[in-house]
């Protein structure tokens, strides 16, 4: 399979996983406002075409959507927690606002214009935030008026790589524990500032991994290959691909030249730690 098959995809198995982390927005559709961002990730080369991306705001709601564009430079610390910079001087955004008529669409190019000459890859999100705008007021039981508006808030990863550069991932552990799988990811505007509720932990490994080569790497694009023995003796294995890889570890971004993170598993079962654990990824 050639190098641009497989990263399309890893791409298409990335944006489910994207779209899952926001299923949380789709609940909201009711509201007046909605948006559409697509590709939800791109690849970007650091000179010549491919140094462009082009993302489309779609307007799905039933009124006219404003919206204005940042970008940040996104890394995680071992423990998979999310770290963002500002980084708009990298890119070139045109145009970084504007407005999308109801059923429209709007192109926006994304430049690359940082270093030409980067060792490893970097990744950075696309935001694209729903500007507020007036709303009508609602009468209520008691003669006064709510006004409620929904803002939307999407991001689209972008990941810019020199050419050749290629992952090279390596499970350093594998830890029985008790692990809480994820919640999705809802902009906090949309919940006056409170986290989502988690759900119960349960039994699952802690799975260190690291990236020494100089590509990213997206793990759930890859077949999660779970083996070893529960605690009353008995074989486990687990197959995860897909979609629920997706849904379990996100993007699963593993970055390059010594990246670390730790993923935690739900695998429903108790595993012995005193018994070899063995973790393989397959295509």
């Amino acid at each position: 399979m050639s190098e641009a098959r497989s990263l399309r995809r890893r791409l298409a198995r990335w944006s489910m996983g994207a779209l899952a982390a926001f299923a949380g927005l789709s609940l909201m559709t009711a509201a007046a406002w909605a948006m559409r961002v697509a590709p939800m990730v791109s690849e970007l080369t650091t000179t010549g075409a491919g140094s462009t991306a082009r993302i489309e705001v779609g307007n799905i709601g039933s009124a006219a959507l404003p919206f204005e564009t940042r970008i940040t430079r996104i890394e995680f610390d071992e423990n998979g927690e999310l770290v963002e910079t500002p980084a708009d001087e990298n890119f070139l955004v045109f145009p970084p606002q504007g407005v999308v008529p109801v059923g429209g669409r709007q192109v926006v190019r994304v430049q690359w214009v940082g270093d030409p000459e980067i060792d490893v890859s970097r990744a950075y999100y696309l935001w694209v935030r729903q500007l507020p705008v007036a709303t009508d007021d609602t009468p209520t039981e008691t003669g006064g008026a709510v006004s409620v508006s929904v803002l939307y808030t999407m991001k689209s990863l972008i990941v810019v790589a020199p050419p050749g550069a290629q992952p090279n991932v390596q499970v350093v552990s594998a830890t029985p524990a008790m692990v809480t799988p994820p919640t999705p990811e809802i902009d906090p505007s949309l919940t006056q500032g409170a986290a989502p509720v988690a759900p119960p932990p349960q039994p699952g490994l802690e799975i260190v991994l690291t990236n020494t080569g100089k590509r990213y790497a997206l793990m759930s694009g890859a077949t999660w290959n779970v083996s070893g023995t529960d605690i009353s003796g008995q074989p486990f294995t687990m197959v995860m691909g897909g979609q629920e890889v997706a849904e379990t570890v996100g993007v699963g971004y593993l970055a390059p030249a010594g990246g670390r993170r730790t993923f935690k598993i739900p695998t429903g079962v108790q595993l012995d730690p005193s018994k070899p654990i063995s973790v393989r990824f397959t295509r």
